[in-house]
């Protein structure tokens, strides 16, 4: 009976040593994370950009406005750091009439959007 005991004992600690070698060479993987992106915003334009919106360039569903309730004024910068997964990413615009302005930069380096007033505005018409 004491074997069986030992025997029982000596492979639920191996289960249990087993078990932590698997979950630490497991959590780095799903641990991975996003380096910060730094993305510069120039409004070289005449409008107040009031909202700023990240999307994948293949979806329009937008995330949240990256502005946080302030706004970018004509003739000022703004630096958003965010993080993204993917190689490219969609901004969106939108200014202070409600048109929206589009473009897509890479996910790497230091990209740079400048808004200028030749940018094409999307105003629902």
């Amino acid at each position: 009976m004491r074997n069986l005991r030992d025997a029982l004992l000596n492979s639920k600690i191996y289960f249990c040593v087993l078990m932590l070698v698997a979950m630490s060479t497991l959590t780095p993987l799903s641990a991975t994370t996003v380096p910060p992106l730094t993305i510069k915003v120039v409004n070289n334009s005449g409008w107040e950009i009031r909202r700023l919106y990240l999307s994948p360039v293949d979806n329009d569903n937008w995330g949240p406005d990256q502005l946080n309730d302030s706004s970018i004024s004509p003739g000022a910068t703004r630096n958003l750091n965010v993080s993204w997964d993917q190689s490219t990413v969609k901004l969106v615009a939108e200014d202070q009439d409600g048109c929206f302005m589009y473009t897509t930069v890479e996910a790497t380096g230091n990209p740079v959007w400048t808004i200028t007033n030749d940018t094409t505005r999307n105003c629902g018409g």
